[in-house]
């Protein structure tokens, strides 16, 4: 719940939440690009999915480090990058530079977009707009940004894939936070005709294929670079992030179809089209 008067800046915003603005800390607390980088394929894929056309305005809303954004930009499209980690944005605009890539990039709050009404042709979000704690709030927000008739593509994990599986795993030692509902719903068609009702909705579902040298290797790039895991095993003592690492090796080794040659684990997503 949002209190009056405990509003927190950040990054030249004002996030107004305290949930979020622990979800903030959080995910500033490690270099996500890292991790960022090798999902580029989904923004491409998503890009492709929703017949995004030269000359669309389009907004990439919690961006992360630009997947979403440089697709879209590579397609020709005027491009707004936001996200509520500085960090993350500054990844992108050196991503897009080295490209030659004209995006404007934003430090921006997903549930209190700064943008007039019917702003944008297309809204995208990989990966990122499911993580905000006000559901209802970040859709509205996007819906309202979105011109009508445009479209809103997101790219969402699914709570019966892989990354369900991983959400689970780390809850069993590190409960998450009271109230705040998972951002695996995202991946649900159910609670998406929830948060867009009267809008036009389709899905297609898809995967992606993390791809590591080992269990030990992916787990060593989680527990440094994604936010999530990182502060995970941060609030446990030695002993506890020792099960911790145990239950997620496991999780790693028995979800991988990449035998002796390197690990390779498909990941369940959901990519939704949605007209407004």
């Amino acid at each position: 719940m949002t209190t009056a008067g405990t509003a927190t800046r950040v990054g030249g915003i004002e996030l107004d939440d305290p949930i979020k603005v622990k979800q903030q800390a959080m995910w500033a607390s490690a270099d996500f690009a890292i991790i960022g980088t090798t999902l580029q394929i989904v923004g491409e894929q998503l890009c492709e999915g929703i017949d995004l056309r030269a000359g669309a305005r389009v907004l990439d809303v919690a961006a992360g480090n630009g997947n979403a954004t440089l697709a879209a930009a590579r397609r020709f499209a005027t491009v707004t990058s936001t996200d509520y980690v500085p960090a993350f944005l500054d990844h992108g605009r050196e991503r897009a530079a080295a490209e030659g890539l004209g995006v404007t990039f934003q430090v921006a709050d997903a549930e209190a977009l700064p943008f007039p009404d019917a702003s944008f042709d297309v809204i995208v979000s990989t990966f990122g707009v499911m993580f905000t704690p006000n559901h209802e709030r970040s859709a509205a927000e996007m819906v309202r940004v979105c011109r009508p008739g445009g479209t809103i593509g997101l790219a969402s994990w699914t709570p019966t894939g892989f990354l369900g599986d991983m959400f689970r795993t780390i809850a069993k030692h590190v409960p998450p936070i009271p109230g705040v509902r998972s951002p695996l719903l995202w991946g649900t068609d159910a609670h998406l005709q929830t948060l867009f009702k009267g809008c036009a909705i389709s899905h297609t579902v898809r995967h992606f294929n993390f791809r590591y040298r080992s269990p030990e290797h992916m787990l060593d790039i989680f527990r440094t670079f994604y936010g999530p895991t990182h502060k995970a095993f941060a609030a446990l003592d030695a002993e506890h992030q020792q099960a911790l690492e145990h239950d997620l090796l496991t999780l790693f080794k028995n979800a991988s179809r990449g035998g002796d040659s390197g690990l390779v684990i498909p990941a369940e997503y959901l990519e939704t089209t949605i007209v407004r």
